[in-house]
């Protein structure tokens, strides 16, 4: 059992929460987690990396002047890529890097990856982040007050406007709701800072989808 500690907006223990480590799948799976962050990093390549080949320039295909006795190098037709204008030899094309995983897989990665940050108390679990406009000021100043110093996933059980307004101007700082976890994300910062009620709601989810 992972022994949670919950704490205030000001930094100060309110209770502790005790996590059973199956809920998370008992162990971390690192080559699942692994297949996962390339999987996320890969879908985010844009792939429009293009180059003009021989194909694409205008011009004609005939031989400029024959192999022997003109005294010149020898030479292909205009479009060869060793004239200038020519069209560039082995060009790069649009290339789509997606790649797909399993939606079972992606949950036991999402676990996982929730599972290392608990053992490694990477996790930090707050009674409730209520703002009634967005003040970043204030975020910066509960981020002071829990000791979170380094790049940090904000996560909360539903959409919060005005939390993410708060966050947006904070470096290496991101708002997600419980819904759209990913493995991807969580392994990108060093810090999770759960609401209570987004904790709890994760360990409900889990629950229900073991049984």
């Amino acid at each position: 059992m992972i022994n949670l500690t919950v704490y205030n907006t000001d930094g100060k223990k309110v209770e502790s929460l005790k996590v059973d480590e199956a809920v998370f799948g008992g162990s971390v799976r690192y080559p699942l987690l692994k297949q996962a962050v390339v999987m996320y990093h890969a879908n985010k390549r844009v792939g429009t990396a293009a180059n003009k080949g021989r194909s694409m320039i205008a011009g004609s295909g005939k031989k400029l002047f024959r192999q022997k006795g003109t005294g010149n190098a020898r030479i292909g037709n205009i479009r060869t890529g060793k004239r200038v204008g020519g069209g560039v030899t082995f060009a790069k094309s649009l290339r789509d890097f997606s790649q797909r995983m399993p939606t079972k897989q992606r949950r036991l990665a999402r676990d996982s990856a929730i599972l290392a940050k608990l053992l490694r108390s990477d996790v930090v679990v707050v009674d409730g982040l209520n703002f009634k406009k967005p003040k970043t000021k204030e975020l910066v100043s509960i981020l002071n007050n829990l000791k979170i110093d380094r790049s940090c996933l904000v996560t909360v059980s539903s959409e919060d406007v005005n939390l993410y307004k708060s966050a947006n101007n904070i470096p290496k700082v991101a708002v997600m709701p419980v819904s759209e976890l990913n493995a991807g994300d969580i392994c990108n910062h060093r810090k999770m800072l759960f609401t209570k009620e987004a904790f709890l709601d994760v360990l409900n989810r889990e629950q229900a989808s073991e049984n």
